[in-house]
């Protein structure tokens, strides 16, 4: 359903229209309804069901399934390989067979499409008008959208490792960093494959990796539990001071102590290890990027001591290994907490209380539902199986199920909604952008789409408010706001009184939904598919001193190869999927049309069209950027951004 073409506030009805509404919104809450009870996600408010106006189009299928075939072959590759070697006892017909009905899958899969492939709803209009009606019911129809689930879901077993594979691959050979490349056979092996272990990449990852979220300035001390000595700091950055780095505001911190709520867990009988290090970096005197410092393996310094890089051949191994204790707190605190907790699962209860509280003659629920597409369905796939009991967090992940799934519950209910805008979360972390680091990729990247949708906002509320008192006289809205504060549990949230703190608020929705997913769930095909670079486990214990660490003690943390292979197939998958751009506001029913219908919205000097142009100005401004950067980071380019959380 489009929204109108002259969207009203409730409070400018006539009694026949508000009573309209109000029928509207009754039936719409027996669809969208609320369930605390999701066994994954323990008192997390969520939809009940997945409504079939929620369900993926066939355009999104077409995409996802295209990836998923390109994976199931490079495992399929893999493990062809792996009987070459006589490491697996399965018969190489059994995935010869595999390849031939991933071919199968590609052929119904094209055909399905091939109706369906449009480049303009209204164009395809205006050409067959005679044959619509036969299209939409070729590839719109029950049949064809099962079929492709079906298909999805034969990916999906596909793509899982058996208990035969977890034992056999890789045993016919000691560990190396060449045989986890080489489980990318058939994929582009990512480059952080050859330039992790530089301790330039390991800090760019905390300012342009997929967790940018947690550094944090220093302050003018270091923590009480992390007794770095002057002598050690000045060891490290040549021509610096610890008193004049923390006077001058160049210290930077990660601390995981909230993993203290993890407890690990096991594979196969095989012992999981997640720790709480603690971090710190510096910008050198006259730098602009971070440099790492010192990594204490974990919060209590009697039990773990302080490494630093060091030239000395004895002491590389176990640096090395305190980094890649880091990584595994890194990937624990990304997964469940940056980016399930804080965008997947934040962004579902906006999309039920929108539906349950905007009627839809709402200007706020057209401006708002085309950033939930898809949202519900994928976030379902996530609780029935990506963080599901045998699902993959459980194996990947150090954390016990039932752990990981309470720290990610909990996160997401302590979730801070006005303190986690993207304005207030840097300014609180002492990283905005007159702070010391300047070099901050994902900071200057993201403020330029925020301000982009933050006018946007402001724009439409300006257009359909006339004042604040507008907005306090909006019953539907108030609505909304206490639903949001209550039954779905948004910390933080509360009335809205003026245009001001509406805008702010549809920007934080729409943001989170759009580039702060994007943000964090596209450098997970980049960089985390290859496990050694960021992964959830290690499988080995923390070192417990800095000399006399060795390779292979580094490689042994590293997961099983047949682990290293699901994560591959999980995060390749997730990072791979881009549908429908942030600005192209279209219907998700066939044939797609444009989503808004108001004139003064679409005029070509309306509010839409300024974002459209703010959004080309924000891609060439980024794209001038990483021109210069020593790295690109293109996660934030606004034709890389998904407009909704959609994989």
């Amino acid at each position: 359903m489009l929204p109108p073409a002259a969207p009203s506030l409730p409070q400018q009805d006539a009694p026949a229209e508000q009573a309209a509404r109000a029928a509207q919104l009754a039936a719409t809450r027996q669809v969208y309804r609320w369930t605390t009870d999701e066994p994954s996600l323990p008192g997390v408010p969520l939809a009940t069901d997945v409504p079939k106006q929620d369900m993926p189009t066939i355009a999104w299928f077409a995409i996802l399934i295209g990836v998923g075939l390109a994976i199931v072959r490079n495992a399929l590759a893999v493990k062809l390989d792996g009987v070459d070697k006589g490491e697996l006892d399965t018969p190489r017909s059994t995935y010869e067979a595999a390849l031939a009905e991933c071919d199968a899958i590609e052929q119904s899969t094209a055909r399905i499409a091939a109706g369906h492939a449009m480049k303009d709803g209204t164009s395809l209009l205006g050409h067959f008008v005679d044959e619509v009606e036969h299209v939409v019911a070729a590839v719109e129809a029950d049949t064809q959208l099962a079929k492709l689930e079906a298909h999805r879901q034969r990916i999906e077993a596909l793509i899982k490792v058996s208990a035969a594979e977890v034992a056999g691959l890789g045993s016919s050979a000691p560990r190396s960093l060449d045989a986890y490349r080489a489980l990318f056979r058939t994929l582009p092996v990512p480059g952080v494959a050859y330039n992790f272990q530089d301790d330039a990449c390991f800090a760019r990852l905390r300012v342009q990796g997929p967790n940018n979220m947690l550094i944090a300035a220093a302050g003018d001390a270091l923590p009480v539990n992390f007794p770095l000595s002057p002598a050690r700091y000045a060891a490290v950055v040549n021509g610096d001071t610890l008193d004049a780095a923390l006077a001058e505001r160049r210290l930077f911190l990660l601390d995981y102590a909230e993993l203290a709520v993890l407890t690990p867990g096991t594979y196969r009988s095989l012992a999981k290890y997640v720790w709480q290090p603690i971090a710190l970096f510096a910008v050198p005197p006259g730098g602009s990027a971070l440099v790492p410092v010192a990594i204490q393996c974990g919060q209590d310094p009697a039990l773990h001591p302080i490494f630093t890089p060091s030239a000395a051949a004895d002491a590389q191994w176990g640096w090395e290994m305190a980094k890649l204790v880091v990584q595994v707190a890194d990937g624990n605190y990304h997964e469940l907490f940056t980016h399930l907790a804080r965008t997947h699962l934040v962004i579902e209860a906006f999309a039920v209380a929108t539906h349950r509280h905007l009627a839809q003659a709402h200007p706020l629920w057209a401006l708002l539902v085309p950033h939930f597409e898809g949202t519900l369905f994928i976030n379902d796939q996530a609780a029935t199986s990506l963080i599901a009991a045998n699902g993959p967090i459980d194996h990947i992940f150090a954390g016990t199920i039932a752990s990981s799934q309470a720290a990610a519950a909990d996160d997401r209910l302590a979730f801070d909604f006005y303190g986690k805008m993207l304005p207030a979360d840097l300014a609180a972390r002492g990283v905005g952008t007159g702070s010391t680091l300047a070099d901050y990729p994902y900071r200057d990247d993201a403020l330029l789409v925020w301000n982009a949708i933050r006018e946007w906002t402001r724009q439409y509320v300006w257009l359909y408010y006339a004042d604040d008192d507008a907005v306090v006289g909006d019953t539907e809205l108030a609505a909304w706001a206490d639903s949001l504060a209550g039954e779905a549990r948004i910390t933080g949230f509360g009335p809205i009184a003026t245009r001001d703190q509406l805008a702010d608020v549809c920007t934080m929705v729409m943001f989170t939904a759009s580039a702060q997913h994007a943000a964090v769930n596209f450098p997970q095909k980049d960089i985390m598919a290859f496990a050694p670079a960021v992964t959830g486990a290690a499988w080995q214990a923390a070192p417990d001193r800095e000399r006399g660490q060795d390779k292979p003690g580094w490689l042994a943390m590293m997961p099983p190869m047949a682990l290293a292979l699901e994560q591959l197939n999980v995060l390749e998958l997730l990072g791979s999927v881009h549908y429908r751009p942030l600005g192209d506001y279209r219907s998700n029913s066939f044939p797609y049309p444009p989503w808004f219908q108001d004139p003064r919205v679409t005029a070509p000097e309306g509010p839409l069209a300024w974002f459209k142009g703010a959004l080309a100005n924000v891609e060439t401004a980024i794209a001038a950027r990483n021109a210069q950067r020593r790295q690109p980071y293109p996660y934030l380019q606004p034709s890389l951004i998904p407009t909704s959380i959609n994989i």
